[in-house]
C-alpha cells in the first residue's frame, strides 16, 4: 500500500431530518480503492456527513496514513474540523452561543479519527459533476433508503468510476 497520498471522498443523506439515514465514502490509497457505506435507522443529515468521514478515517487506522486529502460537500464537516472544533474545546463543547455542540459524540470520535493524520480538509461543491462526490451521493442515498448496493474494493485502474481523482 502507497502511504504517500490518501484521497478521500465522503457524503450522507437523511430522509427526513431526522429520519432514516446513510452515509458514503471512497479511500483511494496507491493503486486500491474502498467504498464504504453504513445507515441508521433514525439520524440527521449532519450526522450521516459526520460518519462518511469517520468511517473512512477509521478504515485506515492501523495504518501509516498520513497525508490525507479529504473532499466533502458539507460546510458542517469541512469547517467544523478546520474552523471551528478548537474553540468548541477551549469553551468545554460549547457553541458562541453558549449551548452545546451538536454531535459531540460524533466529532470526539472525528478527532480521534483523525488523531496522527496529516489531512487537508477541502470542501467542493455537491451534485456538481464531480465524479467522487456523485458516487459517495449514490450510496449514502441507497444506504438511507434501504436499498442493496454492491461496494467496490480492489485495482484503481479496474474501477468502473473513470478520473475519479479529478476534482476540477
Amino acid at each position: 500500500m502507497n502511504h504517500k497520498s490518501i484521497v478521500i471522498f465522503t457524503d450522507g443523506a437523511a430522509r427526513g431530518n431526522p429520519g432514516p439515514g446513510g452515509f458514503g465514502a471512497i479511500v483511494i490509497f496507491g493503486d486500491k480503492v474502498s467504498e464504504l457505506g453504513g445507515r441508521e435507522a433514525h439520524t440527521t443529515n449532519n450526522r450521516m456527513e459526520l460518519m462518511g468521514a469517520i468511517a473512512s478515517l477509521e478504515y485506515l487506522s492501523g495504518t501509516e496514513a498520513k497525508n490525507i486529502t479529504l473532499y466533502a460537500d458539507s460546510n458542517y464537516v469541512v469547517l467544523g474540523m478546520t474552523e471551528w472544533i478548537e474553540r468548541w474545546q477551549r469553551n468545554g463543547w460549547k457553541t458562541a452561543n453558549k449551548k452545546p455542540v451538536e454531535n459531540q459524540d460524533l466529532w470526539e470520535r472525528l478527532l480521534s479519527a483523525a488523531d496522527g493524520k496529516e489531512i487537508q480538509w477541502k470542501r467542493i461543491d455537491g451534485h456538481k459533476g464531480i465524479v467522487g462526490n456523485e458516487r459517495c451521493d449514490e450510496i449514502a442515498t441507497a444506504f438511507a433508503d434501504n436499498e442493496p448496493l454492491k461496494l467496490y474494493s480492489g485495482i484503481l485502474e479496474n474501477y468502473s468510476i473513470r478520473n475519479i481523482l479529478n476534482v476540477s
